[in-house]
């Protein structure tokens, strides 16, 4: 069985786990006794190597016999990725990094532990305790953290830190920052990259704002995403960036759009329950998914909208109190983990109808969970979707396979994945330009860019500049031709055709900088319009939304 198991003897506790290319999951970890670890490995009769849950993916996927390893599909992009752990350390805050398991053997490292050593590489700089950490979705080797000192520092993993991981006489060297950020007075509970642009990063903060960062020059924060009523519970980019989603402890879900301004363009009440609130961008689809709680402490996972954000469908799981963490893979299966559940629940989405597949079911409470990029999965093996999920003293891979007999590669549950190259810089972001995500073919690795395909949070992106400059062209350009016609009717008089074709490369330069102008102010002119029709979209949902509390006082005073 292919995961890691901490020694008992360890006096330190896990908090938090993170996987590379943005995702992550908070845990509180206790150390286990003998009894329980033992309990755990008599339900490991229904792993194979690590726990296999097979999928059965709509009614028309019957389940078949579990697939074959085939020679022509056992190509992958390399698999040495990393997790992080917060690490409850003496003298300060710190996190561990450590290489990642695998369910398949064959994607495992060679030498590779089982068990984790007694003593980790750690990394150690925050004074307080480590918040939050991601990993980049464009270089695999860096990680952002945050902690309760309001710092945020930069890390990056070298090939060589483990060398000769756990044999006899291996010492860890811990890693060093190679940048620190003073991001808030306050406690920074949240950092996230963005998912298209290199070099950018989010951070929620105690001050009830998102910060977002250049790090090329992160002396101050590029925008300020204000007006939170309380702590921020949750973060997420849109697939292209150009929007931030968050959820409030005030029961708030907000829409940003960073490069317009600080405040929100869409705001609506979410879940009526003050506990923890989770939200995921749905891919491009134009919806995103919120968890959290009724007012009667019922768990409900949302659907909504982006384009105004209305509500689409809620639909209530249990009344477990634990904080349900959602997760989206782009084969339109949302997975909903809960904290202190032992099962972990999966939905196909579909006409905006979320329908039950299956759920992972063990005894075993999960502390937390996060799930493997789509890039890394084992796709010989029909793996569509991995999950780590944190026990009390032990991080468990669980693989999630379409059983399926097939030696050939399976385009129709494998859609191209996000890729690990950036399709923007940061100054190319922050100046208002949007492209959507690079893609990777999980059958041969090529990269190419995506379509841009999404629906509503493109209207909210400003970068409409490439759109203006192609339609701007066509009425100065007969102007251009005009002054160019008369030097060919006096082609015969040699010495005055010379100097009269010399103006129309002089005007072009002209031309140019004149459209450029135009460009700019027809792109100003179309932000201010955007902002304004936001501003007059909120003020019709506040009309509508006191008509409707004056028609229910009217009906409650007629009865």
């Amino acid at each position: 069985m292919a995961k890691f198991t901490v020694s008992p003897a360890f006096s330190h506790r896990f908090s938090n786990v993170a996987l590379r290319s943005g995702l992550q999951v908070s845990a509180r970890l206790r150390a286990a006794s003998k009894e329980r670890i033992r309990h755990r490995k008599r339900q490991s009769e229904q792993q194979r190597v690590g726990h296999e849950h097979h999928l059965c993916l709509g009614s028309k996927d019957a389940p078949l016999a579990r697939p074959r390893s085939s020679a022509s599909l056992t190509r992958r992009l390399p698999f040495q990725q990393y997790l992080s752990v917060n690490w409850n350390a003496s003298g300060g805050g710190a996190f561990a990094i450590l290489p990642l398991p695998s369910p398949f053997q064959l994607q495992t490292a060679p030498g590779l532990p089982q068990k984790l050593p007694e003593s980790l590489p750690l990394a150690r700089s925050h004074t307080a305790a480590v918040l939050d950490t991601d990993w980049s979705p464009h270089d695999d080797a860096l990680a952002a953290s945050c902690g309760e000192d309001g710092k945020v520092m930069l890390w990056r993993v070298e090939e060589a830190a483990f060398e000769g991981w756990g044999q006899e006489g291996w010492v860890p060297r811990d890693f060093e920052p190679v940048a620190r950020i003073d991001a808030s007075p306050r406690k920074v509970g949240q950092v996230l990259f963005h998912p298209t642009a290199a070099n950018v990063l989010a951070s929620a903060s105690g001050e009830y704002v998102v910060k977002l960062w250049d790090l090329g020059g992160a002396e101050e924060p590029r925008a300020v995403l204000a007006g939170h009523g309380d702590a921020v519970q949750s973060v997420a980019f849109s697939p292209t960036g150009a929007v931030v989603a968050t959820t409030c402890r005030d029961r708030k879900l907000r829409m940003f759009d960073p490069r317009v301004g600080g405040e929100a363009v869409r705001v609506v009440d979410g879940h009526g329950g003050i506990k923890g609130s989770r939200v995921v961008w749905m891919g491009d689809l134009g919806r995103i998914a919120t968890t959290g709680f009724s007012k009667m402490s019922d768990r409900q996972v949302a659907i909504w909208e982006t384009g105004g954000l209305g509500n689409v469908k809620t639909i209530v799981l249990d009344q477990s109190s634990g904080v349900v963490m959602p997760f989206w893979s782009d084969n339109n299966i949302l997975f909903l983990a809960g904290k202190g559940d032992g099962n972990v629940r999966y939905y196909e989405y579909d006409s905006d109808t979320l329908y039950a597949l299956s759920e992972y079911k063990s005894s075993e409470p999960q502390r937390g969970m996060c799930f493997l990029p789509r890039r890394a999965l084992n796709v010989g093996e029909c793996e569509i979707a991995r999950a780590y999920k944190v026990h009390s003293s032990s991080i468990e891979p669980i693989a999630f396979i379409v059983p399926r007999k097939a030696d050939s590669f399976q385009s129709d549950i494998f859609p191209p994945a996000p890729s690990s190259e950036p399709s923007l810089s940061a100054s190319e972001f922050f100046a208002g330009k949007t492209a959507p995500r690079n893609l990777v073919d999980l059958s041969s690795g090529a990269n190419f860019p995506a379509v841009h395909t999404v629906r509503s949070d493109s209207s909210n992106a400003p970068a409409v500049s490439p759109v203006i400059s192609k339609q701007e062209p066509p009425h100065d350009a007969p102007a251009v031709i005009s002054k160019q016609e008369p030097p060919p009717s006096n082609s015969y008089d040699a010495p005055a055709v010379i100097p009269k074709a010399e103006p129309p490369p002089l005007v072009v330069p002209d031309t140019d900088s004149a459209l450029k102008a135009e460009n700019a102010r027809l792109v100003s002119e179309l932000r201010e319009a955007r902002e304004k029709i936001r501003n007059l979209e909120l003020l019709v949902e506040s009309v509508r939304a006191n008509s409707r509390k004056a028609a229910e006082m009217l009906q409650t005073a007629l009865q």
